[in-house]
């Protein structure tokens, strides 16, 4: 595809984008920027969780990892439905109730300082790795279609990439995100169906026929029941409700959208259209990435060494313009859709959990906010060039390997807070939280030899965060004592 066709493409996109987010902060404090003033349409922040809860990964990874796995990845969205059922039911109601910023407030006045600050910090740990992933994702296909033409250096497109979704999000923060995402939305979804229905006509199928080419393929098994597999059903299943409660219910990103919604009860309705537009989302992704190795195999295209590749080198390089068009807008939408919300809840958590703002003593400042805004910035910016040396496998199991690792002490945290009455040794959570990752990565290291041939797929994380519970329950702190030690 021609490089200045791509450059006009992406001009106009953030264009657009610009002028919602004046449009968004106009008159705009800080409580706009944290909240939105509570005045979110639920289904608007719906709609908009999609392409946030999606991203980049999910348009590029999922329908390559087709090729590896087929359709397996769906037990994983099934299992989304419960961990959804759960946020809506449990977390989303404590949230509102102690009418939080931070969703990690709660641990502070659960167990104490030490604790808030521990969930805190687990929180900007996994959303700087898992971000990082995303934007390099997106940054490797601008890379492709832009920066290679020109022989500039990949660090010069995630600079671009990053500065781009720092200009339309430091001022309005979430209030403009909500209406942002509704677009990169919408702009996702239609570039996903486009793509099927131009792959059916260059294949000259007619609906009926595609339908059939697909649930005869190789690529279309979903269920998995091999216990040593790594995509054995229940390891999936189990492992996508508890991926689904970590990575939306306990993460601020996604909750601080779902508190921007007027009450409890529209951000219930909002989770449950959500998880099921999601599930039908992820099933076209599926398709669309069996019908990228079906149309491959037709036109006896050579498919690229990364899984992650094929759709990209399909769209720009074998498909008709307007489907390379149609790609390039996905794409972006996607992936900004995920790294923008990431930016501007880094800031909130920071702000909030770590400097202490938005507290009756300790007004927010303006220009704090933005200087912090501007530092995540930087810090995403080294962490994808670190990913971009290191990395060696589909972006899709690196998301979910890391978050097993990252995400698995807040669970622990919060099923502790949520499930038991018992108080703490505050200042010796750290140590658990640290601990518990470290274990859980040995443990998986040695489980074929450990657990007769058992291989740990996703469920990573159910291991962590029981090490982390147990490990806080050694902590506990007995009825009699917690006087005392609260004193």
């Amino acid at each position: 595809m021609n490089p200045q066709l791509v450059i006009l493409i992406i001009v106009c996109y953030f264009a657009v984008l610009m002028v919602i987010a004046h449009f968004t902060s106009k008159n705009d404090d800080n409580t706009t920027f944290f909240t939105a003033n509570r005045r979110s349409p639920w289904y608007l922040v719906a709609f908009g969780m999609i392409g946030a809860s999606l991203s980049g990964v999910t348009f590029i990874s999922v329908p390559g990892e087709v090729g590896n796995t087929a359709f397996s990845y769906f037990q994983v969205v099934l299992g989304y439905l419960v961990g959804y059922l759960v946020i809506a039911t449990v977390l989303l109601p404590l949230y509102y109730r102690l009418n939080l910023i931070s969703i990690y407030a709660y641990l502070e006045e659960r167990f104490g300082f030490y604790s808030y600050k521990t969930g805190a910090f687990f929180f900007l740990l996994s959303r700087i790795v898992g971000s990082s992933f995303r934007l390099f994702l997106v940054a490797g296909v601008l890379q492709l279609a832009i920066f290679d033409a020109y022989n500039w250096p990949f660090s010069i497109t995630v600079a671009v990439t990053i500065a781009l979704i720092w200009l339309y999000t430091f001022r309005g923060g979430i209030k403009t995100i909500v209406w942002t995402d509704t677009l990169q939305t919408l702009f996702m979804i239609l570039a996903v169906v486009a793509s099927i229905y131009l792959i059916k006509d260059a294949l000259d199928m007619s609906w009926v026929s595609l339908a059939d080419e697909l649930k005869t393929s190789e690529y279309s098994k979903i269920f998995v029941w091999d216990a040593n597999s790594g995509q054995n059903f229940f390891k999936q299943f189990i492992s996508g409700a508890f991926i689904a409660i970590v990575m939306t219910g306990l993460d601020q990103d996604m909750m601080q959208k779902n508190l921007t919604c007027k009450s409890l009860k529209d951000a219930q309705k909002n989770m449950f259209w959500f998880c099921v537009v999601l599930v039908i989302v992820n099933f076209f992704f599926l398709s669309m990435g069996a019908l990228l190795y079906i149309y491959a195999e037709n036109m006896q295209i050579a498919l690229p060494a990364r899984t992650d590749d094929l759709y990209p080198l399909l769209a720009l390089n074998h498909f008709p313009l307007l489907a390379g068009v149609v790609f390039l807008l996905g794409i972006i939408a996607a992936a900004y859709s995920s790294a923008d919300s990431a930016l501007t809840a880094l800031t909130t958590s920071f702000c909030v959990d770590f400097l202490g703002l938005g507290k009756s003593d300790k007004p927010i400042n303006k220009k704090v906010r933005i200087r912090v805004h501007l530092v995540f910035s930087v810090i995403l910016f080294l962490v994808v060039l670190a990913f971009k040396a290191i990395n060696d496998q589909s972006v899709i199991t690196a998301v979910f390997v890391a978050a097993g690792y990252t995400y698995g002490p807040i669970l622990g945290l919060f099923a502790f807070g949520l499930f038991t009455k018992f108080q703490l040794k505050d200042n010796s959570v750290p140590l658990v939280c640290l601990a518990a990752p470290v274990m859980s990565y040995i443990i998986n290291a040695n489980s074929e030899a450990w657990l007769c041939g058992y291989k740990f797929g996703f469920e990573i994380l159910v291991l962590n965060g029981l090490l982390t519970f147990i490990g806080l329950y050694l902590l506990r702190i007995k009825k009699s004592n917690v006087k005392a030690a609260l004193s």
